[in-house]
């Protein structure tokens, strides 16, 4: 699918979305629409040794006001950085390639950004760097709603929607009952199979 896609913000979002940016030629950001609780903007699933982990970045956002996303600023008085970091450093150390991408991770984690949008895109082309993807992005300008925009992925990805997108089998550290999993962030593949990761998506 060539062209340009429109996505929203993610939190080292899933393999899926990964996928898309992957077979296309630009990307645009959403960062004009109102923040939507329990989805990929904040949380992402690891593989943990007792089965898949929500990680959530805490933000400060009161439940009667709609809030554009690009005003969510992150809530630093929980300690998240740190139990994110521990989380994946005991999910993924054992991997093979942990030790080749977690600084990276890390670093900008630890940055502090104020605002969830920032943390979510520089991590997002720290990605696009580890699977050697080059691709052009932009945020929009303007709010376009949900079914008016071409090739509009803003709300198909969501933790709380079951995915038709089957990502093909690697070898992953934690398996649950010997089985495959399935909707874990971009990060479970890229520390289980490092520069192979591209061509699973």
């Amino acid at each position: 699918m060539a062209g340009k896609i429109l996505i929203s913000s993610a939190y080292l979002p899933p393999v899926e979305y990964f996928s898309l940016i992957s077979h296309v030629d630009e990307i645009l950001i959403e960062r004009e629409e109102n923040y939507t609780k329990q989805s990929y903007r904040n949380r992402c699933y690891i593989l943990a040794p007792h089965g898949p982990q929500l990680l959530s970045v805490p933000v400060y956002s009161r439940s009667e006001h709609k809030i554009p996303i690009k005003e969510i600023r992150i809530d630093y008085s929980k300690r998240w950085q740190q139990v994110h970091l521990r989380a994946l450093a005991a999910s993924y150390n054992s991997s093979p390639y942990f030790q080749f991408y977690f600084e990276n991770i890390e670093r900008i984690i630890l940055k502090k950004p104020a605002f969830l949008i920032d943390l979510n895109m520089e991590l997002t082309v720290a990605i696009l760097r580890m699977l050697n993807i080059d691709i052009k992005s932009s945020f929009t300008t303007g709010y376009t709603p949900e079914g008016k925009a071409e090739n509009d992925f803003r709300y198909t990805l969501s933790p709380k929607k079951e995915s038709k997108f089957i990502c093909k089998e690697y070898l992953q550290v934690f398996s649950v009952d010997n089985q495959f999993v399935q909707g874990l962030s971009i990060i479970d593949l890229i520390f289980n199979t490092g520069p192979e990761a591209v061509n699973y998506l």
